[in-house]
């Protein structure tokens, strides 16, 4: 089953509020602790940077670093205005989630490239097969065998 853009992109949106819900489960339990671990690592980076089609692994890639820097910036921040408890941090991080999947993502130019030279290899590709097979004599299905392009 493929996933569309807006079915990921609302995924997201609600990762973060279905962590916030799972700290009021009893402490220790990894039913608690593996959501808002997922989420605080992933969530907010993924949502920033929307994964396109054959950027995937470069978006995961940077997705970490990003969310765990919002993350610290996020308590850092609560910390120093005396106001950090996990509910609050949590709360903060789902809100800005949700707002940056409402978004458009930020561009990924690498994956962007590789997704554009993996069709323009394809075409490249086509077009020698159509030419090796006009060599050796053999035309393609499209064009009659007597005439040349």
């Amino acid at each position: 089953m493929q996933l569309t853009r807006t079915q990921i992109r609302v995924g997201l949106a609600v990762s973060g509020w279905l962590a916030l819900a799972a700290t009021a489960l009893p402490g220790g339990s990894p039913l608690r602790w593996l959501p808002v671990l997922g989420f605080v690592a992933f969530g907010p980076g993924l949502a920033l940077l929307a994964p396109r089609p054959g950027a995937r692994l470069e978006a995961v890639a940077l997705a970490a670093p990003l969310s765990l820097a919002l993350a610290t910036l996020t308590a850092t921040s609560l910390f120093l205005l005396e106001a950090f408890s996990v509910a609050v941090f949590l709360g903060a991080l789902a809100a800005f989630t949700t707002a940056a999947a409402a978004l458009p993502g930020a561009p990924l130019p690498l994956g962007a490239r590789a997704a554009e030279e993996a069709r323009g290899a394809e075409t490249t590709r086509d077009a020698e097969t159509t030419r090796d097979a006009e060599t050796r004599g053999m035309a393609p299905p499209e064009v009659p065998s007597g005439s040349s392009r």
